[in-house]
């Protein structure tokens, strides 16, 4: 018998198959939620760790040597400008300024003698009664019976001085430390240091920028990618430890004229409102600037992005409902969406939930999301 070569066998078997094998039931469509990029101009808000300093802090020491009497502020509190915080005893200083005004009304005196003698002399040399060296003199004496009188009214001065220093207030408003010396010490040039006092209105925040972070900022703006505000007049918030918003924004005040050579960061300043002593010094908070804008920005939530061995890809559903695989190239992301600097145009639609179960060409149901608010500081 002759036989079938083998190519026409598998045909005939293939063939004889293919009248007895059911039908395969098409896969059903998979249910994802989608979302539909539209471009639009968005605020771009770079975020940076910070700490609060005080605005001014001075030193509350004492200037003159004696014993400390008595601590009159509540160590912590809040200090009003001028407000008395420390009492040194002042019976030394009294009986100085006692001596002070003796040997004042002294000189006076003595002042008032020359004055008088040197007015009897004048006429008697106009008559030639005393010789010209009687009234050179009386002349001098005059005079430094003057200057005596100068000397004393200063020494009563700096006794006077000397017994205000002795009540020791604050210069300026803020917040009181703790005090170094206690009652009864006795102060001295070794350890006039008594407390200080922090003004924590404004309250200034400290926070730098890397030098990375600096040029890619640089980029953005010629690159057109990024809009600054107008002179670089940025709004400052601040975020707390508890992840509470700060309820006060401020200004960026001062820029440094030089990167720090052993950190190689940008130091910046913001200055921001603390009427109700809400922020201390020292802490640490989060800073976001606003007032940037993305011109045509295609904002995508965070999950609907993800990365697999060429990069990050996102899935689109194509005008035949069936999913597709997308590359994208990523900015920068804030909260839980991220800026798609390419790969994505007007009109795309973008898979934002559902992704496990999809595959390139299957069939999808869309659901579009609620479209989020562009990022923004609450």
């Amino acid at each position: 018998m002759r036989r079938l070569p083998a190519a026409l066998v598998a045909l005939v078997l293939l063939s004889a198959c293919g009248k007895d094998a059911p039908e395969v039931a098409e896969r059903p469509a998979v249910a994802v939620t989608v979302l539909k990029v539209q471009p639009k101009d968005t605020q771009i808000v770079p975020e940076f760790d910070g700490q609060t300093v005080s605005s001014r802090q001075v030193t509350i020491m004492a200037r003159v040597d004696g014993f400390l009497d008595k601590r009159v502020y509540t160590e912590g509190s809040m200090i009003k400008a001028g407000q008395v915080m420390f009492l040194q005893d002042p019976k030394p200083f009294k009986a100085q300024l006692d001596a002070a005004k003796g040997a004042l009304a002294a000189q006076e005196a003595r002042w008032e003698t020359a004055k008088k003698n040197l007015a009897r002399v004048k006429p008697l040399v106009e008559l030639n009664a005393l010789s010209q060296k009687d009234l050179d003199d009386a002349v001098g004496s005059e005079l430094s019976a003057a200057a005596a009188v100068q000397t004393a009214r200063a020494d009563v001065e700096q006794a006077q001085l000397n017994l205000g220093y002795t009540t020791i207030t604050s210069p300026l408003a803020g917040r009181s430390s703790y005090a170094r010396v206690q009652e009864g010490a006795y102060v001295s040039s070794s350890n006039n240091l008594l407390t200080y006092v922090d003004q924590v209105d404004p309250i200034y925040v400290n926070f730098s920028l890397s030098e990375n972070q600096l040029l890619e900022i640089s980029g953005l703006v010629r690159s057109g990618v990024l809009q600054q505000p107008e002179n670089l007049d940025y709004e400052v918030r601040l975020g707390l430890a508890d992840g509470k918003q700060y309820a006060q924004s401020g200004r960026i005040t001062f820029a440094d004229a030089d990167f720090n050579k052993s950190t190689g960061t940008y130091l910046l300043r913001a200055t921001v409102p603390n009427p109700n002593a809400e922020l201390r010094p020292g802490q640490f908070v989060r800073v976001s600037l606003l007032g940037s804008i993305a011109p045509n920005a295609i904002v995508v939530p965070q999950q609907a992005v993800m990365q697999g061995a060429k990069g990050h890809f996102v899935i689109v559903v194509d005008k035949d409902s069936k999913a597709q695989i997308r590359p994208v190239q990523v900015g920068s992301w804030y909260k839980d969406q991220w800026f798609i600097r390419s790969g994505l145009a007007a009109g795309d639609v973008v898979v934002v939930d559902g992704m496990a179960k999809l595959a390139p060409g299957v069939l999808v149901k869309a659901t579009e999301a609620t479209a989020k608010p562009a990022p923004a500081v609450q």
